[in-house]
């Protein structure tokens, strides 16, 4: 069989025509679809200038079937419209229009992580007005899915909104939908102001709702555009955006919104993503350079591995435990069984059991139902496709049900056949400060910024819902607790910038290591968990409060790069500063400031260098942390710099399975910057016929795509070739995969 195989892969690559570069063979694929002219699109448009309604009606007058949306004057210079892809395209070449970015689809991707991160000891320390600090006066818009506002911990806090899906001043959460019902802003406004049996980061800020993102949890970008020009309108002092897409690049609307946003005052901050843990996985508006984006660390927990196997093949799975279930607390050996997708007739024996669950075609719910129904004492659902993932269930359960990766799933599966042990043991290992899993990575591509800007818990983070409180995983849970850590300062300090409280928060900000005693880089966790009490004591700020010295252009020779930086003395004293000089690394020489004292309200720019030695130096991203030291004092300034653009593939992380619902199936893959055009072509295992695309897109954009297929828009049942192909900059990088269609 293997040998058949090995022919017919080498008959497929015959059929097709060869272009050789750099000693490599290309196989020319078959015709590209062409997008319907009749096709209409969303789109938000920037224009290169302020303009008037008159010009607006001008442009549109020479198009037919374009029609205005909505008019941005504040967040951005621009406007969205709706039309077919053959005006779209010819309006792009108008004067004095900037971008056309087609409409993206943005998602909602305390009790102990409040005191841990110094929310409590804040209590001691006094406004101007002798007033405790506790967020008072300062007004916080949280751009998500509603809030339940008559919930009694959110009632003092909230004082207004507006909802930009249904278009009135109701931003109350999708309720009566079913599983459309959505909670998550409500659990975001918790952990940022609650005020009643849980105690919020700033419990006596003031709450404004908008809602952008409705039923089931999802808006597009013209909802959540409205919504910051909305609270720009509103002169909100923070914003919390708990959303986010898979798109790693800085310039997308809602990032460039965000700019716009601090660039008028108010502080922005942003979740960084869930697609961790590996690189290059921000997405924005997460990758905003002005706006502070989070990432998500882990509070003090009792975190639950899964043991099994036998000897050198013992294996140690991390268990990550459901929203909506039980925590995960069994203890010692129990018996597991492979319970198939978790339906009624996979489920005969699984009674005192823990199962092992494929996830894909049922629900989370329907699975977790049917195993309690069955009499298991527990459920863990594997992924499908590569990669972690944080599930929830649509109601509470009285078992517990956590999620591991596919591989370990399999693993576990493999164990259970070859060694007939169906047995697993569970221990409890105790955690905190360490970077999240599932918390997404940067660097920023094309930009090379750093992204998040600091970490904040993430992890088993207990807030509000609607009719009563949940424990929720992710980074938008740690957005909150920086927003409410911002409306502290603020209190504390009305007068700052956005600039000089982002720089209090990193500044101060504690480096996290790994448990092998090294650091994460700072594309991981940017300058560190935030330490609110200290974020209060800071008065040196540093702007910008990270450098990212871009990318090695030169073609030879020696380059220099040279970033400013202001550092400001807002104190009472006179302070003295010096920088410590990194450890040598070859191929990079620093040119640092001399010492330097600044007087109190003084502020100096310094100007930092870096020469870069090509030739000592191999490809790949360089980062670390520049000390600046006060005393004894440590402030620390996280850099970047990449020498050439890594050598990274172009496509990579594909996986493809059954979807969550019963007739779809489900793609994930990963473009690190993007791709001019990028393709699924799927062939006949036996034939090498073409069966058409899986899908197919030009351009497409950078990070993590998925898309849900249905069923009946995919080939007849069978076994195919998949050729997964990306072009970008003239290279073209392609993966080759075996999908199973059922």
């Amino acid at each position: 069989m293997k040998k058949k195989l090995f022919i017919y892969i080498f008959v497929f690559l015959l059929l097709f025509t060869y272009s050789i570069e750099q000693g490599a063979a290309s196989v020319i694929l078959p015709p590209l679809p062409k997008l319907s002219e009749s096709k209409e699109v969303t789109v938000v448009v920037t224009m290169d200038k302020a303009f008037e309604q008159k010009k607006i009606d001008e442009l549109l007058g020479k198009y037919p079937t374009l029609r205005l949306r909505t008019v941005y004057s504040v967040a951005l210079n621009g406007f969205s419209l709706r039309g077919n892809v053959k005006d779209i395209e010819q309006f792009k070449k108008e004067n004095d229009i900037q971008t056309v970015t087609e409409v993206s689809t943005y998602h909602t991707v305390l009790d102990e992580s409040v005191p841990y991160i110094g929310g409590e000891r804040v209590r001691a320390f006094l406004d101007k007005d002798n007033h405790r600090i506790t967020g008072k006066g300062v007004k916080v818009g949280v751009i998500d899915t509603g809030i339940d506002y008559t919930h009694p911990d959110l009632q003092r806090a909230y004082k207004g909104g507006k909802d930009l899906v249904d278009g009135d001043g109701d931003p109350m959460e999708t309720k009566k939908h079913g599983e459309l019902d959505t909670l998550h802003g409500t659990h975001v406004a918790g952990i940022i102001a609650a005020n009643g049996k849980l105690k919020g980061v700033a419990p006596e800020a003031e709450i404004y709702a908008y809602r952008a993102l409705g039923p089931g949890g999802a808006g597009d970008t013209e909802q959540v555009l409205t919504a910051i020009e909305s609270a720009m309108k509103d002169k909100m002092d923070v914003l919390n955006l708990s959303l986010g897409n898979n798109v790693n690049g800085p310039d997308l609307p809602i990032s460039l919104a965000l700019n716009k946003a601090v660039e008028s005052g108010i502080v922005a901050v942003t979740s960084n993503g869930n697609s961790g843990p590996e690189v290059w996985t921000v997405g924005s508006p997460g990758t905003a350079e002005k706006a502070i984006s989070v990432g998500a660390s882990t509070p003090p927990l009792k975190v639950p591995f899964m043991i099994y196997g036998l000897g050198a093949k013992k294996h140690h799975t991390r268990l990550h435990s459901f929203q909506g279930s039980r925590r995960w607390n069994l203890a010692f050996s129990e018996d597991v069984i492979d319970g198939g997708l978790g339906s009624e007739k996979d489920l005969k024996h699984a009674q005192d059991k823990i199962v092992l669950l494929e996830r894909g075609i049922l629900t989370f719910q329907q699975k977790a139902s049917n195993a309690a129904k069955a009499g298991a004492k527990g459920v863990i659902i594997y992924n499908n496709t590569g990669g972690t993932f944080s599930g929830s269930l649509e109601k509470e359960m009285n078992i517990p049900v956590a999620s591991i990766n596919r591989r370990d799933g399999l693993s576990l599966k493999k164990v259970m056949e070859q060694e007939h042990s169906q047995t697993v043991r569970f221990l409890y290992k105790k955690e905190q400060d360490r970077l999240a899993d599932f918390s997404s990575r940067g660097p920023v591509t094309v930009s090379w910024g750093i992204k998040p800007d600091v970490l904040a818990p993430g992890v088993e983070i207990e807030s509000t819902i609607p009719n009563g409180y949940m424990s929720l995983d992710g980074t938008s849970m740690s957005a909150p607790h920086v927003a409410g850590a911002c409306a502290l300062i603020l209190q504390k300090h009305p007068d700052w910038t956005p600039d000089q409280v982002k720089s209090a928060l990193m500044s101060t900000s504690k480096p996290l290591r790994k448990s092998t005693g090294e650091l994460y880089h700072t594309y991981e966790q940017g300058a560190g968990r935030i330490q609110i009490d200290e974020a209060l004591k800071a008065d040196t700020l540093l702007n910008p409060s990270s450098l990212s010295f871009g990318m090695y252009t030169k073609k030879g020779g020696i380059e220099e790069h040279h970033e400013t930086v202001l550092i400001e003395n807002t104190g009472t004293k006179i302070r003295n500063y010096s920088f410590k000089v990194p450890l040598k690394e070859k191929g990079l020489t620093w040119e640092l400031p001399k010492s330097l004292t600044l007087k109190p309200k003084e502020k100096k720019r310094l100007k930092v260098g870096l020469q870069v030695n090509p030739s000592e130096l191999e490809k790949g991203v360089f980062d670390g942390y520049l000390l600046i030291m006060e005393g004894t004092k440590r402030i620390s300034l996280p850099y970047l710099y990449v020498k050439e653009e890594p050598d990274y593939p172009r496509v990579m992380g594909f996986d493809f399975g059954q979807g969550d619902r019963a007739g779809t199936y489900r793609y994930e893959m990963y473009l690190p910057r993007g791709a001019d055009e990028f393709g699924i072509a799927l062939y006949e295992e036996e034939s090498l016929k073409f069966a058409g695309y899986l899908d197919w897109s030009k351009p497409a954009p950078s990070g993590l795509i998925k898309k849900d297929v249905l069923r009946k828009d995919l080939p007849p049942k069978g076994i195919y070739k998949a050729i997964i192909f990306a072009r970008k900059n003239g290279r073209e990088d392609r993966v080759e995969k075996t999908l199973h269609i059922e």
